[in-house]
């Protein structure tokens, strides 16, 4: 594992560990790490095997079991200084991570380890090369909701281009994630689906994107999208650290390179590309 990488890391678990009450927010997370929000959580996952929120979650709930067992704070003191806002919302919390009330954990008295094991070489390996990538105009559909359902938003963009003959001008099928789904609330998720564009003006009820080009890393993933989620974990948490590169700050986005109505699931090949500085 590159040692830039997992400093980033331990800097980032320090800094919970240092700000329990703080704003622990995905933002603040990246600016400590040096990475951009867009990839940050990802790397933070693959590399610890869990999310951001859940190691906050996690580390503030350590800090109060062992204030519990270790001074004679009140609970309602522990809640603050861990950033809870009240003392229900904090021992709803703490029930539910440590089996126990905190007032009965105090009396019980016992401690579990606070650090995760990092978990490079966990995931399954993939192909994964390094390549100028062009800069792409596209056009098609924004989508809120759950990554999983942007099929819908796929066939809509299908229908009207369809409709509309604009296949010629429209080149491979692309999709952009803006938001993560460890973070963000399902269904507040943002993506888009459509298409490269090489047309003049952007048909009406679609909205344009544009995707910079330049360094790119494209991890080639054969299979069913439902498995796509732990391709992105090889991404990051196996290639990344080993490559000596860093992330740009912009999303990721993939290109579908054969057509999901006339290729058996085991055979669709999706090109996942993460932009480089």
């Amino acid at each position: 594992m590159s040692k830039a990488y997992e400093d980033r890391v331990l800097r980032v678990l320090g800094y919970i560990h240092d700000n329990p009450a703080g704003d622990l927010s995905l933002d603040v997370l990246a600016d400590v790490a040096a990475m951009s929000r867009f990839h940050w959580h990802r790397v933070f996952r693959a590399m610890t095997g869990e999310t951001c929120a859940q190691a906050v979650r996690r580390i503030r709930l350590h800090r109060a079991a062992g204030w519990l067992l270790q001074t004679s704070k009140p609970p309602e003191q522990i809640a603050g200084d861990v950033g809870y806002p009240n003392l229900k919302s904090f021992a709803r919390a703490f029930s539910e991570a440590y089996g126990a009330s905190p007032s009965a954990f105090r009396k019980a008295g016992r401690l579990t380890p606070a650090h995760p094991q990092f978990r490079t070489g966990d995931y399954p390996m993939y192909p994964i090369t390094t390549r100028t990538e062009p800069a792409r105009r596209m056009i098609g559909l924004a989508h809120k909701g759950a990554y999983m359902e942007i099929g819908k938003s796929f066939e809509s963009f299908g229908a009207i281009c369809e409709a509309r003959q604009l296949w010629p001008d429209v080149g491979p099928v692309l999709a952009l994630y803006l938001d993560s789904p460890d973070e963000v609330p399902e269904d507040d998720l943002r993506s888009f689906a459509g298409g490269e564009f090489r047309g003049a003006d952007v048909p009406d009820g679609m909205e344009e994107r544009r995707i910079p080009g330049g360094k790119t890393a494209v991890l080639t993933y054969k299979g069913p999208y439902s498995g796509i989620h732990a391709a992105y974990h090889s991404l990051f948490g196996n290639w990344l650290p080993e490559s000596g590169e860093e992330p740009a700050d912009q999303p990721c986005y993939e290109i579908y390179l054969n057509d999901p109505r006339e290729t058996a699931p085991e055979d669709l090949l999706t090109e996942i590309c993460l932009p480089l500085k």
